[in-house]
């Protein structure tokens, strides 16, 4: 609705618009409050929005620990490997066993290279009777490498953008009248006794003066007298779930131990532990009496509750605690996660530690079950409050919305007021010259 424009104060002296402004303030001071009210409920909803993501985090990092089959397996089930030779390196999965066992170097897997005797340079042609070269490997067909003139240069490019499983580098020995002078070595681009070859001219003729054979070989080991080869420096499985990776310089003999993985298993349980420990002093300051405002929500039994249970969740129900595997509640209210507690218990019983954190009645489960009641998209009790608050403040914008028809109307009925106002004092003012003219007349005209 448009406002009625007032005079202004022409007649009565009146500042009316800053008096009508003074009067819609008086008139907005219960809408001022619902307002006020709509930002405390958005801070809450906000507040309980960030709980309800970390809740959701805890979930998983719970199912991490242990409920989710495959994480749990992992956390749980694996193997640390250690070996006592720096050249070998031993890794172990889930289907590996403790032992262990000596892994002695036979030989490390080679490339099969070639280092021709002729030195050029990079403009000579050097591939003999015609522009191209053969690639011969035993009991395949031979592949023809073309070249454009046949230099030096171009048959190491040739070669290497010939995708036939060897590469080329040209070596620079020396000058000869002041050019650089280069030595082509070809070798092949995978490691093994089977990666053999020759490279000769298109009539089968050697290149470049021949060359100096490298032969490729396979990778040997020995484990406890039984020898295994690999074309790489690689053995996979070669022990079930374990891998063996040889570094090209790796000789002599390597102890392999594969013990469970307690340091892994007590990082995962702290990293655990320290997430609920964030997860409760976000719930502690955001439902704190502050005076600062810091708790926005304050008293909130919805949250506290919630807090509660996750701290509740040590104790499995049956008298007992998670205690003598570490975790303990302090005074204030968080967990506290004790390493040499935890490595010892789980030095004595691996089997039972883990099962007191997984399973169903495991404590990642106890603390899933609680973070997933809270926050479940449908009927999570953080869920329900946020919806609730959110249904509050969708009914004060509704409330706010209405008086702002209200206020709208009750300005444009000052603004009348004030105009007639002026109005009226006008033409009160108009007819007290006239008279004041008038009598001024009379006067005059008695003299």
């Amino acid at each position: 609705m448009a406002g009625t424009s007032s005079i202004g104060g022409l007649a009565s002296g009146l500042d009316t618009t800053s008096i009508i402004n003074q009067l819609m303030t008086l008139e907005a001071a219960s809408q001022t409050k619902l307002k006020t009210q709509v930002t405390t409920e958005q801070s809450k909803v906000t507040a309980l929005q960030k709980l309800n993501t970390a809740l959701q985090s805890l979930v998983t990092s719970a199912g991490a620990l242990g409920t989710n089959t495959v994480s749990t397996t992992s956390v749980w089930s694996s193997l640390k490997a250690t070996s006592t030779n720096s050249g070998v390196t031993v890794s172990a999965s889930t289907s590996a066993a403790a032992g262990g066992f000596t892994v002695t170097v036979g030989q490390t897997a080679l490339t099969h290279r070639l280092a021709f005797t002729d030195a050029h340079a990079r403009t000579d042609v050097v591939t003999g009777a015609g522009t191209s070269v053969l690639l011969k490997r035993a009991g395949e067909p031979d592949v023809q490498i073309d070249t454009a003139n046949g230099t030096l240069e171009e048959l190491a490019a040739a070669i290497n953008a010939s995708d036939s499983g060897v590469r080329a580098t040209l070596v620079r020995t020396g000058t000869n009248g002041g050019t650089d002078q280069y030595r082509l070595l070809v070798e092949s681009a995978s490691t093994g006794g089977d990666q053999a070859f020759e490279l000769t001219d298109s009539t089968g003729a050697a290149l470049l003066g021949g060359a100096t054979v490298r032969a490729g070989q396979d990778a040997v080991i020995d484990i406890g007298g039984i020898a295994a080869t690999s074309s790489t420096n690689t053995f996979a499985d070669v022990v079930p779930g374990v891998t063996i990776t040889l570094a090209t310089s790796a000789t002599g003999s390597s102890d392999v131990t594969l013990a469970r993985d307690a340091a892994g298993a007590s990082a995962s349980v702290k990293s655990f532990v320290d997430q609920i420990n964030t997860l409760l002093t976000q719930m502690q300051t955001t439902t704190a009496n502050s005076k600062d405002g810091s708790g926005v929500l304050g008293g909130d039994s919805t949250v506290r509750r919630v807090a509660s249970a996750l701290q509740d969740a040590i104790y499995p129900g049956d008298g007992s605690s998670m205690a003598s595997y570490g975790i303990q509640i302090d005074r204030y209210g968080k967990l506290v996660f004790d390493e040499s507690a935890f490595a010892t218990a789980y030095a004595a019983d691996p089997a039972a530690t883990a099962a007191a954190f997984t399973g169903t009645g495991g404590f990642a489960s106890r603390v899933e079950a609680v973070a997933t009641a809270a926050s479940d998209k449908y009927d999570g009790s953080i869920t329900g409050a946020i919806n609730s608050h959110s249904s509050t403040i969708t009914r004060l914008n509704k409330n706010i919305e209405a008086w702002d028809q209200r206020l709208e109307i009750r300005r444009a009925a000052l603004e009348r007021q004030y105009t007639a106002l002026e109005t009226a004092l006008s033409q009160l003012n108009s007819q007290s010259s006239w008279l004041t003219s008038q009598l001024e007349s009379l006067a005059a005209s008695t003299e």
